[in-house]
């Protein structure tokens, strides 16, 4: 009898009890696009569609262990990681991944949907020292992008700008999502470090359900690399998986706040790949 393996990906994030963003939304995203999805999980928020009230750290020996007992049994083929509450724990999860060759998406998820500040003060700059150069692709917000760069950012040249900057840390390219520029159409930039550069528009939606948008498209990015796509396409299938979930989503009405994507409003189903 054949045997089979699915594309399996890991997820590196925080838990979200609302269940839209963070490890729950990862889960969904890779179950969604024909993944197996795995998780180590780096924080416990208590949080629902109107804010984070509360962040309880994993302590990072724990959250090493999860990495580590994912990466050696499962194997997965790509790992997205993003909420890292603290210093100590960036270290540790850049010291892990050190031992493996695999294609990292980083997320480097500093502010919530709601506005609330999801990472400490002195996590920024070890984000930048530890992580980024551990990675294939980095996805920051504009207010991310903001602090990333140390500038300011009103218009598509000044993302540019910044995504130029963010690849000074080390990291192989940026895609600099500019979901929070006011207007019609969407404007995400992405850039490689050797040169290439490409914009991404879309449609904007109005949606008042946009809780964990960007876990879900960086989620979405590391499931499609880890289908075999280069990084370029794994990002144009990505976001056109998001403005889907966004619009089969935006008349769902969950919680009392910023509600969640549809993840699941056209699953794929799950792809095998035989065993040699």
């Amino acid at each position: 009898m054949k045997k089979y393996k699915y594309p399996a990906v890991l997820t590196i994030a925080g838990s979200d009890s609302g269940g839209g963003a963070g490890i729950q939304a990862d889960l969904k995203t890779f179950a969604a696009l024909g993944c197996f999805g795995t998780s180590a999980i780096t924080a416990i928020t208590v949080q629902n569609t109107r804010g984070v009230t509360g962040i309880h750290s994993v302590p990072a020996a724990i959250v090493q262990g999860q990495i580590k007992a994912v990466m050696d049994d499962i194997k997965p083929a790509a790992i997205k990681i993003g909420m890292v509450h603290s210093a100590e724990l960036v270290k540790a999860i850049a010291t892990v991944l050190r031992n493996y060759t695999v294609p990292v998406v980083l997320d480097p998820v500093m502010v919530a949907t709601s506005g609330d500040k999801l990472i400490e003060d002195d996590t920024i700059e070890q984000f930048k020292q530890e992580l980024f150069p551990l990675a294939e692709v980095v996805t920051p917000n504009l207010d991310e992008a903001q602090l990333l760069s140390n500038t300011q950012i009103q218009n598509l040249e000044e993302m540019k700008n910044a995504g130029r900057l963010i690849l000074q840390t080390g990291c192989e390219s940026v895609l600099v999502k500019g979901g929070h520029l006011q207007g019609p159409r969407l404007y995400d930039v992405y850039l490689h470090q050797h040169g290439n550069m490409r914009v991404f528009e879309s449609a904007a939606i109005e949606s008042h359900n946009t809780h964990g948008t960007g876990c879900t498209l960086s989620s979405a990015i590391a499931a499609y690399i880890a289908l075999g796509m280069a990084p370029a396409e794994a990002i144009e299938n990505a976001k056109l998986y998001v403005h889907h979930a966004i619009d089969h989503g935006k008349d769902v009405v969950t919680g009392e706040g910023h509600g969640p994507l549809n993840h699941f409003f056209d699953p794929i189903k799950q792809q095998k790949h035989e065993l040699e």
